[in-house]
């Protein structure tokens, strides 16, 4: 498999948001402005690659030879726990403003199971580890494509004539249904 399928693949045909359902929260909660949307989809993309290329090594080099995949998961959650940490103090410093925006958020990148479900596709993929950054690039920008796709929708909607019953959450989940409708079109493009 070349490095443009792996990314493409991640991207748009294997959506993490559209086509395998993971990381709803901060899609729904970060989505309301274009602003946070890029910023959370650069902290998730940050946080995704670096993790990627931690645990990665963790694995191949500890885990693996030493007999201990089965503490795969917990090695990666406190990988990914320790690098949000990071990220955060980091924003705190350098980004004032875009932390205080993404409140809660900031701490959901601890939990949110895109990085983790990226480290974990990383090992029974069995990808190299080009192929392994590749991967976690392409599926960190293509949550920053859903984020920015539905912050766009969001403002349109706010002008929208919406029954009662279906404003907020309820119509944002219609909204991502029709966009996991029109990406799976993307499936059948690359192998």
């Amino acid at each position: 498999m070349n490095l443009f399928s792996i990314f493409f693949k991640a991207a748009l045909s294997d959506n993490i948001v559209f086509l395998s359902f993971l990381a709803l929260c901060p899609f729904i909660g970060m989505s309301t402005d274009e602003d946070k949307s890029v910023g959370m989809g650069l902290a998730v993309t940050f946080v995704t690659v670096l993790a990627t290329c931690v645990t990665w090594p963790i694995y191949r080099f500890i885990l693996e030879p030493l007999g201990l995949k089965f503490l795969q998961t917990l090695a990666f959650i406190l990988v990914i726990a320790s690098l949000v940490q990071l990220v955060e103090f980091y924003l705190k410093k350098s980004a004032p403003a875009l932390y205080n925006s993404m409140g809660i958020y900031l701490a959901l990148i601890t939990t949110n199971c895109a990085i983790l479900y990226v480290t974990l596709n990383n090992i029974s993929r069995e990808f190299d580890f080009i192929e392994a950054v590749v991967y976690a690039v392409g599926v960190a920008l293509g949550f920053l494509l859903a984020l920015l796709l539905l912050a766009g929708i969001r403002r349109r909607i706010k002008t929208s004539p919406i029954p009662a019953f279906m404003k907020g959450t309820p119509v944002l989940f219609v909204c991502a249904a029709l966009l996991s409708m029109a990406f799976m079109g993307f499936s059948g493009l690359v192998k």
